[in-house]
């Protein structure tokens, strides 16, 4: 099969090549495409050494599959086109997410909604880690409501965002210096920071109200309520976020631990006596979301659960599930 990664060279492009080689994905042709800053280069990847093209319309009209980790307004402008050739499309940016048309997809809850649909959207990284635990809860108990915080790595900026924090650290504790930003709002290194992405007029953020839109198309729940707060903390590449819902149906800590055991894509770590719970430590580099700290909410009575999610927001919240859906998509299965 033809692949192209398009956005090589970012921190969710390399992530996707490890990703593609890991799953052995069926790829008889790798192409990486790139800026013209990074045209010529030659990169190792799993298939051997690879030489970083250009990006055009022309170039990447005979791929089987187009993986895009570009942004928003780049996906707009070239992946309809792709589309057109024949080209199967996985977009990692917002631009389509909310279209609806375009099916938004994370395997584990709607891989359904692929269909025989050539341009399918990859979920905001947060809103992918949080359905995947949120749905088997939903189907076994109901869910009325959802509040969560979540708090995010530097990789959610890409991989400018990781060398700022890198960077910044390093100004601080080596040549004892204030630290700065130019990728963050406010300087992320000893900080956390309650805003990510731009403010709306109900005063949540985008990112915030991403999870909420996103969950419920996802979900095919248009009515959930959900709040979500989000904070940007200075680790590099995992997701924390800490949930609590309001079940339509008792709900009890040990049956929501036997629920998250048998989902797919959730790893369950919750012991405390043990000093066991989900940590971007233990998260980092793994493919399934960690759930622990599950708890029975007071404040809900029967109905309430509190609980905690890490997941590594480059692969589960990116690169790892664009890959899932690609190898889910109908015309680009291998026959056994």
């Amino acid at each position: 099969m033809r692949v192209g990664v398009i956005g090589a060279t970012g921190a969710v492009g390399r992530e996707l090549v490890e990703v593609l080689g890991r799953r052995r994905f069926p790829v008889t042709k790798l192409r990486l495409f790139a800026s013209g800053r990074s045209a010529g280069t030659v990169l190792p990847t799993p298939f051997g050494d690879t030489v970083i093209e250009e990006f055009s319309q022309e170039a990447a009209r005979d791929l089987d599959l187009a993986l895009l980790a570009v942004s928003g307004d780049f996906a707009k402008k070239h992946a309809p086109g792709l589309v057109a050739a024949g080209v199967t499309v996985v977009d990692n940016s917002s631009a389509f997410r909310l279209e609806e048309n375009v099916p938004l997809v994370v395997p584990e809850v709607n891989a359904a909604a692929i269909g025989d649909a050539r341009l399918i959207a990859n979920p905001n990284c947060t809103t992918a880690i949080l359905v995947v635990a949120l749905a088997p809860l939903h189907a076994a108990f109901g869910i009325k409501r959802v509040i969560v915080s979540t708090y995010q790595a530097a990789s959610g900026a890409g991989a400018e965002g990781m060398v700022e924090l890198e960077r910044e650290t390093r100004r601080v504790l080596v040549d004892g210096a204030k630290a700065q930003n130019e990728v963050f709002a406010h300087p992320l290194a000893f900080n956390v920071i309650p805003h990510i992405d731009s403010f709306q007029p109900n005063a949540y953020t985008r990112e915030e109200m991403k999870v909420a839109w996103e969950s419920r198309k996802i979900m095919g729940l248009p009515d959930l309520l959900i709040s979500c707060t989000a904070v940007r903390i200075p680790t590099m590449r995992v997701h924390g976020e800490s949930v609590t819902i309001e079940t339509e149906r008792p709900v009890t800590a040990e049956a929501a631990r036997a629920v998250l055991r048998q989902a797919a894509g959730v790893k369950v770590l919750d012991d405390p006596a043990a000093l066991l719970y989900p940590m971007p430590l233990t998260a980092t580099g793994q493919d399934d979301v960690e759930a622990g700290r599950i708890r029975a909410n007071p404040v809900f009575g029967d109905r309430g659960l509190d609980f905690f999610l890490c997941g590594d927001q480059l692969l589960k919240g990116a690169a790892l599930n664009a890959v899932q859906i690609a190898e889910r998509v109908p015309a680009l299965r291998v026959p056994a």
